[in-house]
């Protein structure tokens, strides 16, 4: 039986960096997280025990996805899942990787319009009055998440580097901005994905056949 760490070890087809230094967003504090997919054997499947759907480290720095669980919430309009296929880091990436990055595109639906307004909503929801540190950081990934499906729905192409609203986001995370002023900004950028929504020429579903041909075919490599 293959262990966790030698499905990452020997097993990973793509790796890259999330999180703030994807974002644009990093300080000197900022962690490297981690996010990718391993490519279990085809014979770990034939037995009554089955790989692991995914393997996370303790913190959370590191979470990687077995190919057929990542490949279903790709399809469900998942964000964190999403945002991997379109980091700006790449840290690693095999054949397999680089066939995976080549079909984000196919992956990509009006599903995100649910999916990440749902995120952005949870964030908004949380929030507590008065503010506190840790809500600002939700009021600033709140605003983060807008813009980038704004941006998705209008280009068909997801947006994770915000490094043009870097200040004013980092303004929210660091609670100097009004709160008033950040409300406004969060409606205006909701109707304006709700407007782009309407236009969007983002297919109603994600081409499933298409992930499902290509999981057969590593599937096959991997026998």
């Amino acid at each position: 039986m293959v262990t966790p760490d030698e499905l990452i070890t020997e097993h990973t087809i793509l790796s890259v960096v999330v999180g703030s230094r994807a974002y644009g967003l990093s300080t000197a504090d900022s962690d490297v997280d981690l996010r990718g997919v391993y490519a279990a054997p085809s014979s770990a499947w034939w037995g009554f025990s089955k790989p692991p759907t995914h393997v996370e480290d303790p913190g959370g720095d590191r979470l990687y996805w077995e190919l057929e669980r990542f490949l279903e919430l790709a399809l469900q309009g998942s964000p964190t899942v999403l945002e991997c296929l379109w980091s700006p880091i790449v840290e690693y990436s095999d054949p397999l990787g680089d066939e995976l990055l080549g079909l984000r595109s196919q992956l990509l639906s009006r599903r995100v319009y649910q999916s990440f307004l749902g995120y952005a909503n949870s964030q908004f929801d949380r929030l507590a009055s008065p503010v506190s540190a840790r809500d600002w950081k939700r009021a600033m990934h709140m605003v983060r998440s807008l813009i980038s499906v704004r941006h998705t729905l209008t280009t068909g192409e997801l947006l994770i580097d915000v490094g043009a609203w870097r200040q004013q986001l980092l303004t929210i995370r660091r609670g100097e901005a009004d709160w008033g002023s950040v409300r406004a900004w969060r409606d205006k950028l909701a109707q304006q994905a709700e407007e782009a929504y309407s236009t969007t020429r983002l297919p109603a579903r994600a081409n499933r056949a298409a992930a499902e041909r290509f999981l057969i075919e590593v599937r096959r490599t991997r026998l």
